[in-house]
C-alpha cells in the first residue's frame, strides 16, 4: 500500500523582512521573537499540529540559521514524525539549475519533490509572518464542501488599508470572480491573509505553468491566483473572523504584541484549548527584587526586575537593574537595562546591553515613533537614542 497523507502545509518563511530593520539584519522574519516566549513561527507550526496536519516543509532563504536551530527536529510542536513531520527545504543545486527562490510560487515549485512524496489530495500554503491561531482543517472541509480548486482565507478589513493588500472579490456564495493585488480604489474590504489551500494535482499544474512563463514574477497572488481564475477554475473564498496580524513591519510587530496585555488582552496566548507551542529556553522563575514595581506587564522566566516595569514584554532572561524604568516597550531575551536608564516606546532585541543613565526612545505622544536597537549591540553609559531611532551597532559615547 502506498503510503499518503491528505494534506501537506507548505510554510513560506525566506523573507528578508525588510521593514523590520534592525530586528532582520542577521535572522530571518519568522525567527523574530514575539510576547516574550515566542517567535513569529510558533504560531502557524502549531496551528498545524492542532489542525491535525503533521507534515509541514518550512522554505526558508534569507539569514535561515537560527531559524533553522530553533526548528530542529520539531519536537516541541510534536512534529518529529518518522513519516512526516517538519522539514527545511533550503536554495540548492539541482543537476540542471540553482537558483534563489525567486518568488513566493517558484519557492514551492522548487519543492514539488518534497510535496509530492506524501502524495497528498491537498497543499496549504502558509506565510510565516502573521500572528494568529487558526484551524486550517475546517478550512479544508470548506475547500472540500464546495469542490474548489483554490480555497483562500480572507479577512475584513478597514477600507483605508484595503489598498495594503490582495482583495478578493467574492459573489454571495462565497466563490470569487475577482482578484487585485493591492488595488488603489479596491471594490470591497475582503483581504487575502496569504492563506491557501489547493488540489495538488491544480496545484502541480499551474506551477509548472507559472515556471514556464518568462514574464512571471513567479508570486502567488500576482501570477498564479490571477492565472487559475482566468482559466476558470472554482476559487472559494474562507472568511475568517478571529485575531490575525501581519506582523511584517515595526509598528504592527510592535501592536501585536501590545494586543498580549491588559485584563482582557485582545489576543490570548494563554488558551489552553489551542496551544502555542515553543522552543523555550530552560531559565529560572523570574525574580521581583522587594523595590521594583511591575505593573500591567509580561515578565518571562529567568527574568531580574529592580527597576520599574509598566505595559511592557520582558523575555527570558533580562535583568533591569536598579532604578531603571521600562515603559510601553518590548525588550527582547539576555538584554541588561542599567540603572537608572529609561526605556519608552521601544523594541529592544536580544543579548544587548544598555548603559547605567542611557535614555532610549521618546513617549508615544511625543509623535517621534518606536525606537529599534538591533541584536548583540552595547549602549554606553549615558547615551541617548532618540525617538524613532533605528540602531544596528554599538554607541559607546556619551550624549547622542
Amino acid at each position: 500500500m502506498v503510503r499518503k497523507k491528505k494534506c501537506v502545509a507548505m510554510l513560506l518563511a525566506g523573507g528578508q523582512g525588510s521593514r523590520l530593520y534592525a530586528l532582520t539584519n542577521n535572522i530571518a522574519k519568522p525567527a523574530v521573537s514575539f510576547g516574550g516566549k515566542y517567535r513569529i513561527i510558533d504560531f502557524p507550526l502549531s496551528n498545524c499540529v492542532n489542525s491535525g496536519i503533521d507534515t509541514v516543509g518550512v522554505l526558508t532563504q534569507y539569514q535561515p540559521l537560527v531559524l533553522n536551530d530553533y526548528i530542529g527536529n520539531g519536537q516541541p510542536w510534536d512534529l518529529d514524525r518518522a513519516f512526516g513531520g517538519v522539514h527545511i527545504l533550503s536554495p540548492y543545486q539541482g543537476k540542471n539549475s540553482s537558483d534563489w527562490y525567486k518568488g513566493t510560487a517558484n519557492a514551492i515549485y522548487q519543492n514539488m519533490h518534497f510535496i509530492k512524496q506524501f502524495n497528498p489530495d491537498y497543499v496549504l500554503v502558509l506565510s510565516g509572518d502573521h500572528i494568529y491561531k487558526m484551524n486550517y482543517s475546517t478550512m479544508l472541509y470548506y475547500h472540500i464542501l464546495y469542490g474548489a480548486d483554490c480555497t483562500i482565507a480572507a479577512i475584513e478589513v478597514p477600507l483605508k488599508d484595503a489598498s495594503r493588500f490582495g482583495i478578493l472579490n467574492t459573489r454571495e456564495d462565497g466563490s470569487i470572480y475577482e482578484f487585485e493585488e493591492k488595488p488603489k480604489k479596491p471594490k470591497s474590504t475582503l483581504a487575502s491573509m496569504g492563506i491557501y489551500i489547493f488540489g495538488a494535482e491544480k496545484l502541480y499544474k499551474y506551477l509548472e505553468e507559472d515556471n514556464n512563463d518568462e514574464n512571471s514574477s513567479h508570486d502567488f497572488g500576482k501570477n498564479v491566483l490571477p492565472r487559475m481564475l482566468g482559466c476558470g477554475e472554482k476559487m472559494m473564498a474562507y472568511k475568517f473572523d478571529g485575531y490575525w496580524k501581519d506582523v511584517g513591519t515595526i509598528e504592527s510587530l510592535y501592536e501585536a504584541n501590545m494586543d498580549l496585555l491588559g485584563e482582557v488582552p485582545k489576543f490570548d496566548v494563554a488558551d489552553t484549548s489551542w496551544k502555542i507551542q515553543s522552543r523555550s529556553p530552560l531559565a529560572p522563575p523570574h525574580y521581583v527584587g522587594s523595590d521594583a514595581k511591575v505593573t500591567g506587564s509580561i515578565i518571562m522566566s529567568g527574568c531580574e526586575i529592580y527597576g520599574n516595569v509598566e505595559n511592557s514584554v520582558l523575555a527570558s532572561s533580562v535583568i533591569v537593574k536598579k532604578g531603571a524604568s521600562v515603559k510601553n516597550s518590548i525588550i527582547m531575551a539576555d538584554t541588561v537595562i542599567g540603572e537608572n536608564a529609561q526605556i519608552d516606546y521601544s523594541i529592544i532585541d536580544e543579548n544587548t546591553e544598555i548603559g547605567s543613565n542611557v535614555k532610549v526612545g521618546a513617549a508615544k505622544d511625543k509623535g517621534k515613533g518606536i525606537t529599534v536597537l538591533g541584536r548583540n549591540i552595547k549602549i554606553g553609559n549615558g547615551a541617548v537614542i532618540e525617538g524613532g531611532a533605528m540602531i544596528d551597532k554599538d554607541v559607546m559615547t556619551e550624549g547622542k
